[in-house]
């Protein structure tokens, strides 16, 4: 299907999934995801109004979306991948959003390059709820220190973001991520995936990741696109 009707079936199905959770229709905003996907793959969702995008990589976002953005401006364009902090200075000049802040190096370099560029951009502190070794995220016992941490540097904390292991019930991850968040009075929670966005929902997800079932099979990335 043209990513257009992928785009407007996604967008329904979130609506009834806010509707059966006993949520407004617009309680959830769609992170299109599009990693991997070049310029042209991506203007069909830009012409038909969509405006809220996720890349895991800064380095192929910063191939991608400046020339985008100039002809969209409206666009808000989220980091949703591991940041490197030799790359971070990329990352506040390019995006809106950092979803995945989860070490004070990371957070502490954040806040140097808002200062050097005068720019502000809202921090998901990434959580990772199954504790998995091999995987990105603070832990949870350590998630209440970690955001005084973020927000005692200056940063705008806006809410929280979790991958739940893949072998295992997304549901109770989500909503222990969503008790988190209500524990620390922050207001969004960046989870649910093209598998799992209805379960994100019923918990309480404001933002959606989903890129799978807009733009298809992801494409592999380009060797040199590391991010």
């Amino acid at each position: 299907m043209p990513v257009r009707d992928n785009l407007e079936r996604v967008s329904g199905a979130i609506r009834d999934a806010c509707r059966q959770a006993g949520r407004p229709d617009d309680a959830v905003s769609l992170v299109a995801v599009t990693k991997t996907w070049d310029a042209d793959a991506v203007r069909p969702a830009l012409d038909a109004g969509h405006r809220l995008f996720g890349e895991n990589r800064v380095q192929e976002a910063r191939d991608k979306w400046p020339a985008l953005k100039a002809r969209y401006p409206d666009v808000r364009l989220h980091l949703i991948g591991h940041l490197q902090t030799n790359k971070t200075a990329d990352a506040v000049a390019l995006f809106d959003a950092i979803e995945t802040v989860d070490r004070p190096k990371l957070a502490a370099a954040i806040a140097r390059e808002q200062a050097r560029q005068d720019r502000r951009v809202d921090c998901f502190v990434q959580i990772n709820t199954g504790e998995e070794p091999q995987k990105s995220g603070v832990a949870p016992g350590e998630a209440a220190s970690f955001v005084r941490h973020c927000r005692g540097l200056g940063l705008t904390v806006a809410g929280l973001m979790c991958i739940p292991p893949v072998d295992r019930e997304p549901a109770p991850h989500f909503a222990f991520l969503a008790k988190l968040a209500r524990e620390q009075g922050l207001p969004q929670l960046s989870m649910g995936m093209s598998a799992d966005y209805a379960a994100a929902i019923e918990q309480g997800a404001t933002h959606v990741r989903i890129g799978t079932a807009i733009f298809g099979p992801r494409k592999a990335p380009r060797a040199a696109a590391a991010g």
